[in-house]
């Protein structure tokens, strides 16, 4: 599973907010029984390196096992597509998986909603994972491509077995532009998690593995049944709901949902009543700001690898084929958007001496509240303590490099930079 990093959290009173849809100007409804060509291009094959860059064990392929259609399904509109996942050696694979995309056919940047009904029937074990989601479709003047993740990456939908009460809609992008080359550490995700049963973010926030398999009639799971995945992306910032109900909006400049500081950051606010996580920001650089430029959109089916993959690693009760049934996929115009943002309070988390050679201070109220975690580039937990009125800890034992420092109340999650020499 994805890592949601490089946050600080501010407490925010809310802004009520509402979407002017306006024309369909793309969809399909997959009722014709085979894949459109116009629209989609299979994707087949591991990635470029080997795993799709998620950790996954599959191979994706073009054949009916993996993508097909099928009429008369309870709750769909029309026909739908089916991306199915099998347990099968194929080539060089134990797994074998489904993946289609509209780059170079279609693709859409701020002005637009972008949708998909889902039903990710037999996602139910850890390991088996569906994604919606967006990559770059254009790049900057005078190159031949744009590196991840400063071309920028929005996970619309991305749902799990191992957290099957919850999606998480999410931003990847980058902090540096590091000369449009890979670098391990350089890599940020501001996402948040949507209950089903309360149609909002958990608490707490993040709420992990577990809990699975859902049975057939538990209707708080994703597996239950159909949902309406999608983002409403503005020029200042990008909404994700599902089934209409808001619970991510991510800003892209730095000041546009909390102080103007030069540094990332993440809230959970009440808005409208509802518990939504505020994130900002991504245009670090000027070199390439990724959420004001085109994404293709990718439906793509996994079986899990690495323990922070595709949900985590697969288990031997995991069951297939593994089904996803997908509706439609539609993009609108939007409009007008009308909204108040009125901030009440404020909490902040502070960090120093950063960079911090051996004893690192952490400011924060009563910081006796919070378990404190330290973290690497890869997301792995290198050290765990808690805090108390002298709110300071050790690092000296720990390698030079960049690191994330998470403190968690069970409700919500802050996260700062660190880096330690």
């Amino acid at each position: 599973m994805k890592f949601i990093s490089a946050f600080i959290l501010f407490y925010l009173m809310g802004f009520s907010i509402s979407a002017q849809v306006g024309n369909l100007i793309w969809e399909d409804n997959f009722n014709d029984g085979v894949l459109d060509a116009s629209k989609w291009t299979y994707e087949t094959g591991t990635g470029v390196n080997g795993d799709w860059g998620t950790g996954q064990l599959d191979r994706a392929t073009n054949r009916i096992d993996n993508v097909s259609f099928q009429d008369h399904i309870d709750g769909a509109e029309g026909a739908c597509l089916v991306i199915t996942t099998q347990k099968e050696f194929y080539v060089d694979r134990n797994y074998t998986s489904g993946r289609i995309n509209t780059a170079g056919k279609a693709s859409w940047g701020p002005g637009h909603r972008i949708v998909a009904r889902v039903f990710p029937r037999d996602v139910k074990h850890m390991g088996q994972g569906f994604a919606f989601w967006m990559m770059p479709d254009e790049i900057p003047n005078g190159l031949d491509y744009i590196m991840w993740p400063q071309g920028g990456e929005i996970d619309i939908m991305e749902y799990v077995g191992s957290i099957p009460f919850h999606n998480l809609g999410s931003v990847h992008y980058a902090w540096f532009w590091e000369n449009n080359q890979w670098q391990e550490w350089n890599h940020a995700h501001a996402g948040a998690y949507y209950s089903y049963e309360f149609q909002e973010v958990p608490i707490p926030s993040e709420p992990g593995y577990g809990s699975y398999p859902p049975s057939l009639d538990d209707s708080n799971a994703g597996s239950y049944g159909f949902h309406n995945y999608g983002i409403d992306w503005y020029d200042d910032r990008i909404e994700f709901f599902v089934d209409d109900h808001v619970y991510h909006i991510h800003y892209l400049n730095d000041g546009d949902g909390f102080q103007k500081d030069g540094q990332d950051a993440f809230a959970i606010s009440e808005i409208e009543g509802n518990r939504t996580g505020i994130s900002e920001y991504s245009n670090h650089f000027d070199e390439w700001h990724p959420f004001e430029n085109k994404m293709y959109a990718i439906l793509s089916a996994g079986v899990g690898g690495g323990q922070n993959s595709y949900g985590g690693s697969i288990v031997p009760e995991a069951k297939f084929p593994c089904s996803v049934i997908i509706d439609w996929v539609r993009v609108y115009e939007l409009g007008t958007i009308t909204g108040v943002y009125e901030e009440v309070n404020r909490s902040s988390l502070k960090i120093f001496p950063n960079p911090v050679n051996t004893l690192l201070n952490i400011q924060i109220d009563k910081p006796e509240d919070y378990a404190v975690k330290i973290l690497d580039s890869s997301g792995r937990t290198v050290l765990t303590t808690s805090l108390n009125l002298s709110s300071a800890i050790d690092v000296s034992n720990l390698k030079e490099g960049l690191y994330l420092v998470q403190l968690s109340n069970g409700e919500i999650t802050l996260t700062k930079k660190m880096i330690k020499l």
